[in-house]
């Protein structure tokens, strides 16, 4: 059984900085892919960014680009996202992911976290 957990959201002024973590269970963390994705209140659940096993290669949803980092420890099973330059339209519930094989791309994750919820202040 994989248990994703995210934590570290909060309420941050816009402009701030957050970094949220996610700590995922299992012997096999290194070898999967890690996600962290985003629903917003009234709407549908998007993608944020993505890391393949080793850190080599990220993926991020153009909104994002350039603002936030995300990025792996797998001493420590765990994956981070940093946001930084935070605005309004990032608030919303990160949830933190995992899956097998090799694509970034795809949006299908086979293990998913409760959620963490970020807000920024206007």
């Amino acid at each position: 059984q994989v248990q994703v957990v995210e934590s570290g959201g909060g309420l941050v002024q816009a402009g701030g900085s957050l970094r949220l973590s996610c700590v995922c269970s299992g012997r096999t963390f290194s070898s999967y892919i890690m996600g962290w994705f985003r629903q917003a209140p009234g709407k549908e659940r998007e993608f944020v960014a993505a890391i393949d096993w080793n850190g080599g290669r990220t993926y991020y949803t153009d909104s994002v680009l350039g603002r936030f980092t995300i990025s792996r420890d797998n001493a420590k099973n765990t994956v981070y996202l940093q946001m930084n330059s935070l605005k309004p339209e990032d608030t919303a519930v990160y949830y933190c992911a995992a899956k097998g094989g090799i694509n970034l791309i795809t949006p299908e994750y086979d293990y998913w976290g409760q959620g963490t919820q970020v807000t920024v202040s206007s």
